[in-house]
């Protein structure tokens, strides 16, 4: 759990400082960083993917996981967390608080580093890639915090409880989790981040919290491969 608080209190520092730029910053120039932050999720998401072995897998896991949450509507219910998270503890902020946490928790949890980071805290005490991890989204979160508000610091939240639940059960989970697991997850997380960028870019909106469970959907389907030749 040590690694995961401090990778929690990371983003939200970094959120802080992003905040702190973001004060004064006329229209204009805060649509350059909205551009800035797409971007980097662009180059992030695309690196992530490319990791993806078995195309049939991922696709498969894109459309049955956004299938089901669209059925299941859990971007609304994100949604509707971030806005009572915001009536409680950000009532002054005018920006779209449930986005930024969204967005952040997203990008923040979908990686393979929060994964292996995580096991490897849990069943060795090394918290060496989770904490490179810290650094990476605590400067993250000062572009993401810039363009999309206090929401972002709240995905620290998202971070804490789900690298924690992930160190703590990491000795009955490790077993399962794979190299083609790893790279898999990697891929699907990579197509949620590029699904941000793209919303941040103008480009495309997508409600990427409907796509969440296209991440358990792959985990599963590298579990049935031995089962299933065509996979």
């Amino acid at each position: 759990m040590f690694a995961s608080v401090i990778n929690a209190v990371a983003v939200v520092l970094g959120s802080l400082l992003g905040l702190l730029l973001r004060k004064g910053i006329s229209e204009r120039y805060q649509k350059v960083i909205y551009s800035a932050a797409g971007m980097t999720s662009l180059v992030i998401g695309i690196q992530m993917a490319l990791k993806t072995g078995h195309i049939l897998i991922f696709a498969l896991a894109l459309i049955i996981g956004g299938l089901l949450g669209t059925w299941l509507d859990i971007e609304g219910a994100v949604l509707r967390l971030g806005e009572r998270m915001k009536r409680r503890f950000a009532k002054n902020d005018d920006g779209g608080f449930a986005y930024g946490f969204l967005n952040a928790s997203v990008l923040y949890c979908s990686g393979a580093m929060a994964i292996v980071g995580s096991f490897k805290a849990g069943t060795e005490g090394d918290y060496s890639i989770i904490l490179t991890k810290s650094v990476l989204d605590g400067f993250i979160s000062i572009i993401f915090a810039s363009a999309m508000g206090v929401g972002v610091a709240f995905s620290a939240i998202s971070v804490l409880v789900y690298q924690g639940a992930l160190t703590l059960v990491s000795v009955w989970v490790k077993p399962w989790v794979s190299d083609i697991m790893l790279s898999e997850l990697t891929g699907i997380g990579g197509a949620l981040v590029i699904m941000i960028g793209l919303g941040l870019l103008d480009i495309k909106k997508f409600k990427t919290g409907d796509f969440l469970p296209a991440i358990l959907v792959s985990a599963l389907a590298v579990l049935a491969m031995p089962y299933i030749p065509f996979l």
